[in-house]
């Protein structure tokens, strides 16, 4: 096992700037994700540490060695893609036991291993079987097991689930995170699907335009972003964003009033909301809270909740609401929300506004 170091890592094609000087700690173990949305510049970075992309500059350190300028074999890494990379000639077999293979090991002890890294992933009853005859999520185990059995210091994963199904997908990320915790390999994982990113890591890296926005547990992400496009990223559905102005110790927007009390006066600010904290139809005598009787725009039954969405001025608000609640779009509700679980940001940074101390 090993830590991962990367120091003002920076890769830049021509006037194109695909991740700008970012650093970051991995410590031996640890289970990290890099999160964010097509050409953020999480596959590039992971590319870099694999020893497929050259960085332009920084450094790459795996444990105690700088291996920026190493390959990808003097590494000791393994790596597990979006689309498995089987070879539909080899059986299963033969696919987890080609790295054992390459490395020049006995015919007799590649079965031994081969043997123990189908049960981990259970597929001890595919191993005569070859790709094509196997389902999505069973090519992954085969993917994973491939992995797994080179016993490296560093697992990359990018995109691993991706061509699955809803289903495949909840069933491979429990048997991801299973096998992290039985193995304690230091992983890392990139998604641009902010489930899997709030459910396998240990912390999670939010990235935008090559750029690092905040490094936290999932907790922390959730619930202390650091700024706006972090807080409208991580969430299903995302945080309410409301666009108004802070003044007097209120935030104002058209007829929403929410009192902001120890904020400076703002011109352009933005206060975020997460969907479960807004209440449909919660009694309009809830001390301290801000009701608003307000149209709805869009009703989805999720199966354990409604998704009421609700027009404030223009503006979409999204509201949870009990699984009973029944409405038609275009009736009118009351939705409350207590100020003290909102955010505010600035409109212009997007950066997180505190409370003066």
């Amino acid at each position: 096992m090993a830590s991962v170091k990367l120091v003002e890592l920076e890769k830049q094609w021509d006037n194109v700037i695909g991740v700008s000087k970012q650093s970051l700690d991995i410590e031996d173990g640890e289970f990290i994700v890099l999160l964010g949305p097509s050409g953020c510049g999480k596959t590039t970075t992971m590319r870099m540490v694999a020893g497929l992309e050259e960085p332009t500059s920084g450094q790459i350190w795996i444990g105690d060695r700088d291996v920026t300028d190493a390959s990808p074999a003097k590494r000791d890494i393994a790596m597990v893609f979006q689309n498995y990379g089987l070879y539909p000639h080899m059986t299963v077999e033969q696919n987890i036991g080609y790295p054992l293979k390459l490395r020049g090991v006995s015919v007799a002890d590649r079965a031994r291993q081969v043997a123990a890294v189908a049960k981990k992933v259970e597929l001890e009853p595919l191993l005569k079987r070859f790709p094509k005859e196997l389902s999505g999520g069973q090519r992954q185990r085969v993917a994973l097991a491939r992995a797994i059995v080179r016993k490296p210091k560093v697992f990359l994963l990018d995109e691993p689930l991706s061509n699955l199904d809803a289903k495949l997908r909840v069933a491979m990320r429990a048997e991801i995170r299973r096998l992290h915790e039985e193995l304690g390999v230091t992983t890392i994982y990139v998604t641009h699907d902010q489930i899997e990113a709030m459910t396998l890591a240990d912390r999670v890296v939010v990235m935008r335009s090559g750029v690092i926005q905040q490094i936290a547990t999932p907790e922390r992400m959730y619930n202390d972003p650091a700024n706006l496009f972090v807080a409208g990223f991580v969430g299903s559905p995302p945080m309410n964003l409301i666009h108004g102005a802070i003044s007097n110790d209120q935030f104002v927007a058209d007829t929403l009033r929410v009192p902001v009390a120890g904020f400076e006066d703002r011109p352009n600010a933005v206060l975020g909301v997460r969907p479960e904290d807004v209440s449909v139809e919660a009694p309009e005598s809830t001390p301290g809270h801000v009701t608003h009787h307000l149209p709805i725009y869009m009703f989805e039954l999720t199966g354990d909740a409604v998704l009421v969405t609700v027009d404030l001025h223009g503006t979409h608000v999204f509201a949870r609401g009990s699984r009973h609640l029944r409405r038609q779009i275009g009736d009118h509700v009351d939705i409350s929300f207590d100020p003290s679980r909102c955010y505010l940001f600035d409109a212009t940074s997007g950066e997180r506004l505190r409370p003066k101390s």
